[in-house]
C-alpha cells in the first residue's frame, strides 16, 4: 500500500496534475473564495498545496481513506462514500484528479445534479489512447507490482476527449468546458458557469 501511494505520488508528480490544477484555479477568484472540494482526494497533496498558497480559503476532501498525518486543520476531512459527501459539502470548486475512471457509465451520471451546485469543475483523468499505454511502459520498471498492473487499467478505463463532459452531463449551454490532452497521458477537462 505504502508503495503503490509513493508511486502515485511520482506519477502525478511527472503528470503536473496537482500544479495544472492550482494554476488553472487561479483564473476563478471568485469561486476559490466560496472554497474548494476535492474528491478522491487521497493524501491531499492538491488541498495542501492550495492551503499553502490561499491561506484562508474553505478546503474540504472527501476520500474513504482516514485522514492523512500532518494535514493542515484548515483543510476539512470528509470521509465518507463521494455520493454522501457531495450532498452536504459546499465550495466554489470542485476538483478531482485521477479519481472519475474508477465509475462506470451509471455511476457518472449520479455526479450530475451534484455538479450544479459549482461555480468551477476541474479535472485530471488518464487519457485513453494507445499512445498512453504505450508511454507508460517506459515507467513500468520503476514502479511497484501493484501499480504496474492498476496504471494499465486506469488507463483502459480513462477517457477520451468529449466523454467526459458528456457523460457528466456538462451542458454547453450552462458550462463553457474546456478540455486539453498532455503528451504524458492526461486528459484534463475545466469547466466554468457560461
Amino acid at each position: 500500500m505504502k508503495r503503490s501511494r509513493l508511486d502515485l505520488k511520482v506519477i502525478n508528480f511527472l503528470m503536473g496534475n496537482e500544479r495544472w490544477i492550482a494554476r488553472h484555479l487561479r483564473q476563478y477568484p471568485a469561486a476559490l473564495a466560496k472554497g474548494v472540494v476535492e474528491i478522491g482526494a487521497g493524501e491531499g497533496t492538491l488541498l495542501r498545496r492550495l492551503a499553502k498558497r490561499d491561506p484562508g480559503i474553505p478546503l474540504t476532501a472527501c476520500d474513504l481513506a482516514p485522514r492523512p498525518e500532518g494535514l493542515p486543520e484548515q483543510i476539512v476531512w470528509d470521509r465518507r462514500d463521494v455520493f454522501e459527501s457531495l450532498a452536504e459539502v459546499k465550495g466554489g470548486v470542485l476538483a478531482a484528479n485521477l479519481f472519475l475512471h474508477h465509475f462506470e457509465d451509471d455511476e457518472l451520471e449520479r455526479f450530475r445534479p451534484h455538479l450544479e451546485r459549482f461555480e468551477v469543475i476541474c479535472f485530471n483523468e488518464p487519457y485513453r489512447v494507445d499512445r498512453t499505454i504505450w508511454d507508460a511502459q517506459f515507467i513500468l520498471p520503476f514502479v511497484g507490482p501493484a501499480t504496474k498492473h492498476d496504471m494499465i487499467v486506469s488507463i483502459r478505463a480513462g477517457f477520451v476527449e468529449g466523454e467526459l463532459p458528456e457523460r457528466l452531463g456538462l451542458d454547453p449551454a450552462k458550462w463553457r468546458v474546456r478540455e486539453e490532452t498532455t503528451w504524458r497521458g492526461g486528459l484534463r477537462v475545466l469547466a466554468s458557469r457560461a
